[in-house]
Parts: structure tokens; C-alpha cells; sequence
């Protein structure tokens, strides 16, 4: 039988020249598999300018204008969680190629590449469906994309006090914090800024998202897993009358005032896996857990 012809869209990290070698190895790759390649117009200069791809490279495309059969992101998860924002609703599937650091998104390492991909295109890989938070104001409307896969963080912002962050689950008052800030977490974040606050790991595909304080001033404050179909609001109170709200690391100014409503995104993002891959094998390595032997 004739094996399908596949289409990539590449994205990458466009800032550490030795972090983007491995490119021209994921593209000859996908050349010897006959693949049509479309790559990011942002990375394809960064590419060129580093002299890792020629004039005679394949399609560039221009912000969200892509479609393909598979996403690749060269990065870390930070380049990762870009890539998911561009891909947004289009339900591609998404590879992430670790040449960052830690890397659970992107877990997929260099000398990994060619036989990932020699799977993917006669389809041996596994797909997993994540959850995102979708972030809506009753104010001004949020530049930015408004969902979040990893977190939405609250924080404070030009001053030294603390916010006040009263806190509802589906209409009922929950708590209002006296903190730095407020995580919402989804599972797939539960390992990222949410984790360096005390937060709970959470296993990919449990249904649920957690609120985690940062720095609250009361040590009884804990964090709190709830339901991922419930809807959380938000109202802020801060000293310099405007606050921080930071979807996946990316910030915007809010006024005091502005209502938050978190709940869970209309769609998912699809995220490519080797098939036989263990998520607490990969948890047990990326925590280093074992790895003190005293």
C-alpha cells in the first residue's frame, strides 16, 4: 500500500543559535519520507540567518496561516506552549522536540529524532488530548490568546503589597486570597509554575484543575483540585489598582475591577507520543526522583 504523503509545520526556538542544529536532521528526514514541509516565517529567517536552511527551503508561512497533518515544535516547552497557541482550534497534532532544558511537553530528545519520525510516518505514535483553561473578562477584552494549556496565573504587578483575590467555584465564595498571585493549573501545567509553588502533580487526563496561591500571607492556604467542568471567577483588589493576568507565561495589564471567568476550553490540543511511552517513567527522570543515593 501506498504510505500517505504527510504534511509538517515546523516552529522553533528563534534565540540560541546551538539549540536549532537538530533541524536539518528532523528535515531530512521528513525529506526521505517524501513529506511536504511548511516552516514558520519567524524561524525559517532565524534558520537562514544561521545558514541551517537555504533559499530553496520549503513553504513559509505567516502567523496561523498553516494547515498540516502534524505541528513539530524545536524548542523547550516554552516553544511548545507558543506552538499550541498558533495551532489553537485546528486540532494538530503536536511533537515536541526537546533541545531546552527540562522539557515535559517537549520530551522528545535529539538523538530521538530520526526514529520518532520514522513512526510517525507509518503510523506507530499515540495521541493524548489536553485540556486547556479558556480566560474571559467582563472588561476590557484580553489582547492575547485567551486559553491557556499549561496555566493562567494572577499577580500582582509595580508594587510590593500584596492582591486581594476573592475567589468563586460555580457561584459559590470559595476563599479570597491574600497573596502574590493565584495559579489555575490544568494537568498539564501541574509540573510547571504551579509545582515551584507547592502545587499538587497532577497526572495528563484527569479531568480537574488546581488553585494554587503564590506566597499567600496566611500559611493555612492550601492548594485546591476541583472539577475541570467548573467555572471559576475571579475578582481583584490591588493597591496599584491594576493586576497581572499571565496565560501560559504571557502577561497583560488589568484594570481593579475587571472580573475574571476561568472554565475549560471549547477544544483540546492533541499532543504526539511514542507509542509505549510511560508518563511516570518520563515523571520519575524529569523530577530526577531516585537520583540521591545516600
Amino acid at each position: 500500500m501506498e504510505q500517505r504523503k504527510l504534511r509538517f509545520a515546523l516552529f522553533g526556538n528563534t534565540y540560541q543559535t546551538e539549540k536549532s542544529a537538530s533541524i536539518q536532521l528532523v528535515l531530512s528526514c521528513l525529506e526521505r519520507h517524501g513529506a511536504e514541509v511548511s516552516i514558520d516565517a519567524e524561524y525559517y529567517q532565524f534558520l537562514k540567518d544561521c545558514q541551517y536552511v537555504g533559499e530553496q527551503a520549503s513553504h513559509v508561512f505567516q502567523g496561523n496561516a498553516f494547515e498540516a497533518d502534524f505541528v513539530i515544535s524545536m524548542g523547550g516547552d516554552g516553544t511548545f506552549l507558543k506552538a499550541a497557541s498558533r495551532v489553537g482550534h485546528k486540532n494538530i497534532p503536536i511533537l515536541g522536540v526537546n533541545v531546552g532544558r527540562l522539557g515535559f511537553l517537549a520530551d522528545i530528545r535529539p538523538d530521538d529524532i530520526e526514529s520518532c519520525l520514522d513512526a510517525i510516518c507509518h503510523d506507530d505514535y499515540a495521541i493524548e488530548s489536553r485540556a486547556l483553561i479558556q480566560v474571559d473578562t467582563d472588561g476590557e477584552p484580553l489582547e492575547g490568546i485567551n486559553c491557556a494549556l499549561n496555566d493562567v496565573a494572577i499577580l500582582k504587578r509595580d508594587t510590593a503589597s500584596m492582591i486581594s483575590i476573592r475567589t468563586s467555584i460555580n457561584g459559590q465564595y470559595l476563599h479570597t486570597y491574600q497573596a502574590d498571585g493565584l495559579i489555575v493549573s490544568t494537568p498539564t501545567g501541574s509540573t510547571a509554575y504551579s509545582l515551584s509553588n507547592g502545587g499538587p502533580i497532577i497526572v495528563p487526563g484527569t479531568k480537574v484543575f488546581s488553585l494554587t496561591a503564590v506566597a499567600p500571607h496566611s500559611l493555612n492556604v492550601r492548594p485546591i483540585v476541583l472539577s475541570d467542568s467548573s467555572v471559576i471567577e475571579l475578582e481583584v483588589e490591588s493597591r496599584s489598582h491594576n493586576f497581572l493576568v499571565a496565560i501560559d507565561g504571557r502577561s497583560e495589564k488589568c484594570k481593579e475591577g475587571t472580573r475574571l471567568t476561568l472554565r475549560r476550553a471549547p477544544y483540546d490540543i492533541q499532543v504526539v507520543k511514542r507509542s509505549g511511552q510511560r508518563y511516570f517513567n518520563t515523571l520519575r527522570e524529569k523530577m530526577m526522583w531516585g537520583a540521591d543515593k545516600r
